[in-house]
Parts: C-alpha cells; structure tokens; sequence
C-alpha cells in the first residue's frame, strides 16, 4: 500500500466535487477499472465522507493534533477497513484495503483513511491543511521535507505570489 499516495488521494477526494455518478466516473478517470462498479450509493456516501473528512484537514491546518487524532480515529471507526492479500499479479502479491465485496465508496474511504492515518503516524498530525489562497477553499497534504507547503496547487501559489507582488508595487507608487 503506497499510504502517502493514498493521502494525497484523501485530499483529492475532499475537493472533488461529486454531484453525480458521472463526476465520480470524471474524478476517478485515472482508475479507469473502477469505472463499471459505481453505484447510486456511492455518490451519497462520499458526499456525506467529504463532509466528515473536512474538518481533520481544518484541525491540521491549525496545528489542533488532538483534534486531528480524535476525528480520524472517530471516522476509523465509523468506516472499519477490511484489507485483503491482492493475488492478481502472483508474482507481486500486495495488500488492499478493501476486500473484492467493497464498493467503490468504501474502496475510496478506506484508502482515504489508511492513507491519512499512517501519514499522521509517519510525518506528524500537522501535515494536512487548507489552501492559503484567498479565494480557495481546497485542501492539501504536505509531504515537503521542511513543512512549508501553503497552497493547495502550483497555481494557487502563483495566483497569491502575484496578487501580493502587485499589493507591494501598489504600496511603493503611492509612497
């Protein structure tokens, strides 16, 4: 299981915007295989995991450790994970973290939780945040080696590193 891929998966997921079977296709466009086994359900569940999955990031973001430890633990158990040996390349025999039964939301919740977790085990409860772009609401995770990601995206970095050069040129013409 590649937990920081999964992780960074979590994210994507909280910002994904699901309104329907067909955005759920369109967000797992790189899973193409998972395609087929996306049910009504689904869309539901995540919309409702979204939500819930919210807050850790919030907590992260503000460097509330105990929060982030409490939520995840409280969503670990509200979505137990059932992890399977996969054989289906017997010469690379791996885990997953839903068995063959799982639908495609518990898939991508159990993935999503793994991923966080052992992220919050591994580099630390503060590592998940919210962008810093004024106008984005997005979520991140930081895997940098110094912690010092700030923005959900290179574009939202450029969009704030412009928007605050143009503030200083501003400032320095009406002096």
């Amino acid at each position: 299981m590649d937990f920081i891929r999964y992780a960074e998966r979590a994210a994507s997921l909280v910002n994904a915007d699901l309104a329907d079977e067909s955005a759920l296709r369109e967000h797992l466009a790189d899973r193409s295989w998972l395609h087929r086994s996306v049910a009504p359900g689904d869309v539901a569940s995540l919309q409702a995991f979204q939500s819930d999955l919210r807050p850790v990031f919030d907590a992260s973001d503000v460097d509330d450790v105990a929060l982030v430890v409490s939520q995840l633990n409280d969503l670990l158990a509200a979505h137990p994970v059932t992890p399977m040996i996969s054989d289906h390349d017997p010469d690379n025999l791996h885990m997953h973290v839903a068995n063959r039964a799982a639908s495609v939301a518990e898939l991508l919740v159990g993935e999503a939780l793994m991923g966080l977790a052992n992220l919050v085990c591994d580099l630390g409860a503060t590592r998940l945040g919210t962008c810093a772009e004024a106008r984005c609401d997005h979520v991140y995770v930081d895997t940098s080696p110094n912690q010092s990601r700030r923005y959900c995206s290179d574009r939202c970095s450029s969009r704030a590193n412009v928007a605050a050069f143009r503030a200083r040129q501003k400032a320095a013409s009406a002096s």
